[in-house]
């Protein structure tokens, strides 16, 4: 096992880049890639970073020429051979040759296209404009990127021995949440942490964490190339990027009203099964759920992302109920600033009503609340979000309006559009 510590200590980017891999990214991201590689390829859109938690000035911590190192190293990277193999050869979700050829071809060839930075107030303005299936790539590790420097510039005061009692400590707060989970009944659970990780080298340790003391109750991480080094289950369906582009696309009314849906159908059209996964929230779950249409009642489950877990799950079940579907057979994934205790009282809820599993993420790969001096090293919240498609802004309302985007008419007119009423304020902890 890695000495982290002793890495930290002894850090050379070149020998420890933050971004290792293409692979090193959300699954849910190449298959997403692949869905608009094949239905709207020449869509242009911009990626931006928001940092939510405007107190912790990015700029102020973070080096700008060690910034532009680790994206230029990412735009140097490329698919190896082995990884081809993987993703040419595996079995995702049951099924072999998930990623077609054509897709393989261009994804072989692929270099991340250019970025955009600039300081500005004390944050980062981090940018990414092109074509949809190449700029869409940056998300993830332009994120990991960010958290990860910050991580080390904390980290850079510290000597070698308080390295090592700070991964220590680390280590212990993690086990005992693993030994929280133990014995609750009936658990499945995946690493949803890439985006916001501490650092590549502690993810890869929860992983092995979780797969030691967890077990059979570990059913993957979302991480590829993680997945493919530790031989567990890459895990990933879709995000709110796909709704929030097709939506903007949209050139009236009624074509946005129906937009969320006809990402859903070109979705259907590739992937079945445990793929099958609805996420309803981009726009306000309730609305979605009322107008949806009547074939993806049949669809394998609901991701829950935002507002109040708890409710928007019995929201599914009342809806599925009502369409003729029995709530038992389906999935819910609870996905949206999980932690131990939350993950235990929603599973003692559920367990039984409807097949449950977690993602977890942030506070799996980045809690350090508590451990260093000022609590430095607790995680925040920082995204980065299509913020428009050919030149026209993408809007996202969620059910939790501390998350809403986009510019304020957009947003009022989506309300309009999509029936959004008053909604309830959850704080942000991610």
């Amino acid at each position: 096992m890695v000495d982290i510590a002793t890495r930290v200590w002894n850090h050379k980017w070149k020998i420890d880049p933050i971004v290792r891999s293409l692979i090193d990214t959300d699954f849910y991201k190449l298959l997403m890639c692949q869905s608009v590689f094949r239905n709207k390829p020449d869509t242009r859109v911009t990626f931006s970073l928001i940092n939510r938690t405007t107190s912790i000035r990015l700029a102020d911590l973070i080096d700008e020429g060690e910034l532009r190192e680790q994206l230029d190293h990412i735009r140097s990277l490329r698919l190896s051979r082995g990884e081809n193999t993987w993703m040419r050869g595996n079995t995702f979700y049951g099924k072999r040759q998930m990623f077609t050829p054509e897709f393989m071809d261009w994804f072989e060839a692929l270099r991340l296209p250019p970025y955009h930075l600039e300081k500005r107030d004390g944050q980062y303005e981090l940018t990414f404009e092109g074509k949809w299936p190449e700029v869409m790539l940056w998300e993830i590790p332009a994120l990991a990127v960010l958290m990860e420097l910050r991580s080390r510039r904390v980290l850079a005061g510290m000597g070698r021995f308080e390295l090592q009692v700070l991964y220590a400590r680390a280590m212990t707060k993690l086990w005992e949440k693993v030994e929280a989970l133990r014995d609750v009944p009936d658990l499945r659970l995946a690493d949803f942490g890439t985006r916001r990780r501490h650092s590549f080298l502690w993810q890869d340790w929860c992983v092995q964490t979780m797969q030691e003391g967890l077990g059979d109750k570990f059913v993957g991480t979302s991480n590829c190339m993680i997945a493919k080094k530790r031989e567990v289950e890459a895990i990933g369906t879709n995000a709110h990027e796909l709704p929030m582009v097709y939506s903007a696309l949209a050139q009236d009314d009624t074509a946005l009203r129906q937009a969320p849906y006809d990402v859903l159908a070109d979705w259907q059209e590739e992937h079945d099964g445990n793929l099958r996964i609805i996420l309803p929230d981009t726009y306000g779950s309730a609305g979605f759920l009322s107008g949806a249409p009547d074939w993806l009642a049949g669809w394998t489950g609901i991701r829950i992302d935002s507002g109040d877990p708890a409710t928007a799950a019995e929201a599914a079940i009342k809806w599925w109920r009502e369409r003729g579907e029995d709530p038992r057979e389906k999935l819910v994934i609870f996905s949206d600033g999980l932690d131990v205790g939350r993950i235990i009282q929603l599973q003692a809820q559920f367990n039984g009503r409807v097949r449950v599993s977690f993602g977890w993420g942030t506070l799996l790969t980045n809690d350090f609340r508590g451990l260093v001096p000022d609590d430095g090293l607790a995680p925040f919240s920082l995204v980065c979000k299509a913020v428009s498609a050919n030149g026209r802004p993408t809007v996202k309302l969620s059910d939790n309006p501390n998350k809403a985007m986009g510019p304020a008419p957009e947003i009022a007119r989506y309300k309009r559009v999509f029936g959004v009423g008053s909604q309830q304020a959850e704080a942000l902890v991610v």
